[in-house]
């Protein structure tokens, strides 16, 4: 109970300070939200922003009640650490009583776990620009919430928040997000494939290397007076073109050579976790999506690896999708039946996950071709011995799985690891 009462009371104490900041440095605030892609799509409107201007973002995915006000302080995460949050305490009151640099812009990504978390939030961050990126029909936390649609009540919050002049950049390929459309006055500006899009994507190809592998991809960004090309590395899907559409939205709101932004996207140091392409032993290539997991996002990493023709096995490691509530059965069975469809050989893990499996024996894989495992260690340690040139392995699952054990023990080169993989910091590794 002390642990508790200590953890709220540091946590009301930052945001104090945050507000404070906020009114002494006054920056501009770009506040990005949904249940898919805030990561990606933060990454990419802070890479476009910051060659305009000075930009802080959000480090790592620091959206929440302890995160947003973690980046409006620039200090890290202590965790644990009681003597690290001292620290950062007094390192968030000279931000407001020294003069320091602040930057002109902030990319915040907000999210909540609960209901009330983005309306807390949304009471004292007025941003002057909101992003959505996408919803799903059942969203990550959905579990938390009655029904999807108070989960996307919930994110509205945001939207309601936005300033006076502002300007709401939605995904019009996605009906509920257009929905938030009604929650303002300000300036709309819209992203996607449908006909009233600002900015549109097309010709989405997959880039590959010597060796038949997979390094990246490229694609045409089309507005009312442009076609700008874009080329993103060490990455794979075509939901990044939602996220790079999104963030060319921010730079056209403002004015901005959108040219220029584009060409800045190919810097873009691809996010750990999220359809990461990482070197495998024995010349294979790692798709690396292990931050997280939900429905829409397992459905879309699926479809990349189905579209790869050049690999030589198309392997998939899954771990279980957490905090489904009632839709998680139904949901692991529907992804054991797509896996069925094209992958060659399916590893899961977790007690969740044997759903997929079951469900894609069921759908006609054969059993010899499924393996289960209790935990991602187990998975790691047989992968890399069954691992063959020119195989392609996606693995994916809920951050409380820690699927980011099974690349590193599939890796090429796992001294890199630091640098590649999610959850890599000592108080992350130290956990069983």
């Amino acid at each position: 109970m002390i642990k508790d009462l200590s953890k709220k009371l540091v946590v009301k104490l930052l945001e104090i300070e945050a507000k404070t900041v906020l009114k002494k440095y006054k920056p501009k605030i770009v506040a990005i939200t949904g249940s898919v892609g805030k990561t990606s799509t933060k990454e990419a409107v802070y890479t476009v922003l910051s060659k305009f201007y000075f930009v802080w973002k959000s480090q790592k995915s620091f959206n929440s009640d302890i995160g947003v006000p973690l980046t409006i302080l620039n200090i890290p995460n202590a965790s644990s650490n009681p003597i690290a949050w001292i620290k950062n305490l007094f390192d968030g009151l000279k931000l407001i009583i020294l003069p320091s640099l602040y930057p002109e812009w902030l990319v915040l990504e907000v999210g909540g776990d609960h209901p009330g978390d983005i309306k807390k939030i949304s009471e004292w961050i007025k941003p002057d620009i909101v992003v959505v990126t996408r919803l799903s029909e059942v969203p990550v936390h959905v579990e938390f919430f009655s029904s999807p649609e108070q989960l996307f009540e919930e994110k509205g919050n945001l939207v309601k928040a936005l300033k006076v002049g502002g300007t709401l950049i939605l995904n019009a390929d996605d009906k509920n997000v257009l929905n938030y459309k009604n929650l303002t006055k300000e300036k709309i500006v819209l992203f996607g494939n449908q006909p009233n899009s600002d900015l549109s994507a097309t010709n989405y190809e997959v880039l590959f290397d010597e060796n038949n592998l997979p390094k990246g991809i490229t694609f045409s960004v089309q507005t009312n007076r442009e076609t700008l090309p874009v080329y993103l590395p060490g990455t794979l899907g075509e939901h990044h073109m939602q996220h790079c559409l999104a963030a060319l939205a921010v730079c056209k709101s403002l004015g901005e050579h959108l040219s220029v932004a584009a060409n800045n996207l190919k810097k873009q140091e691809p996010t750990p976790g999220r359809m990461r392409l990482i070197l495998g032993v024995n010349k294979s290539i790692v798709i690396d999506d292990t931050y997280n997991s939900s429905p829409i996002a397992l459905h879309e990493a699926l479809n990349t690896l189905r579209d790869l023709k050049t690999v030589k096995r198309k392997i998939v490691v899954l771990g279980d999708m957490l905090e489904l509530g009632k839709y998680s059965i139904d949901e692991h069975k529907k992804a054991g039946t797509r896996v069925a469809e094209f992958i060659d050989n399916l590893f899961t893990v977790g007690v969740r996950a044997r759903h997929i499996a079951e469900a894609a024996i069921e759908a006609g894989m054969k059993e010899n071709k499924v393996q289960e495992f209790n935990n991602s260690k187990e998975a790691g340690e047989y992968l890399k011995t069954i691992i063959q040139e020119g195989d392609a392995v996606l693995v994916k699952g809920s951050q409380g799985i820690r699927m980011e054990r099974v690349v590193e023990k599939i890796m090429a080169c796992p001294e890199d690891k630091e640098k590649l993989l999610v959850r890599q910091d000592k108080e992350w590794r130290g956990r069983i």
